[in-house]
């Protein structure tokens, strides 16, 4: 079950979006995938949607409705703040993250990272090899 810090985390970020229980409107069907007898007789997936927005949110992630009924209002927080943020959300600055990190480097910082490599090279050439007549 869901913890009491967690469901208060909760509603704070749903009254500081202006989500109310009354504006939501959920629904819940048969999950699919694995999960046994669970799965096939009891509905355990969570359909959310958002009247005022519009946004739906669909949860089938754990086999308890309960535990789906709160993951897809933290969904539904998270993409109302996504929609309503942009680019100041977390989401947005975590793939803004990425892509920085899986940019190509410039032709300037290779050249610099090369030059760096090789003095750094030229410094371990200089070394003496560690042997029996250096210890005396």
């Amino acid at each position: 079950m869901v913890s009491l810090k967690k469901q208060q985390e909760l509603q704070e970020a749903m009254q500081r979006f202006g989500i109310e229980e009354r504006d939501l409107e959920e629904s819940f069907i048969r999950s699919s995938g694995p999960g046994g007898q669970n799965v096939n007789k009891v509905s355990t997936c969570v359909v959310l949607r958002h009247r005022p927005s519009g946004l739906k949110v669909r949860c089938q992630q754990e086999r308890s409705q309960a535990l789906n009924r709160f993951l897809a209002r933290r969904l539904l927080v998270a993409r109302l703040e996504a929609k309503q943020l942009g680019e100041l959300s977390a989401e947005a600055q975590r793939v803004a993250k990425l892509r920085r990190q899986k940019r190509k480097r410039s032709r300037r910082t290779k050249e610099k990272l090369l030059r760096l490599k090789f003095l750094q090279a030229q410094k371990k050439s200089l070394r003496k090899p560690v042997g029996s007549s250096d210890i005396e």
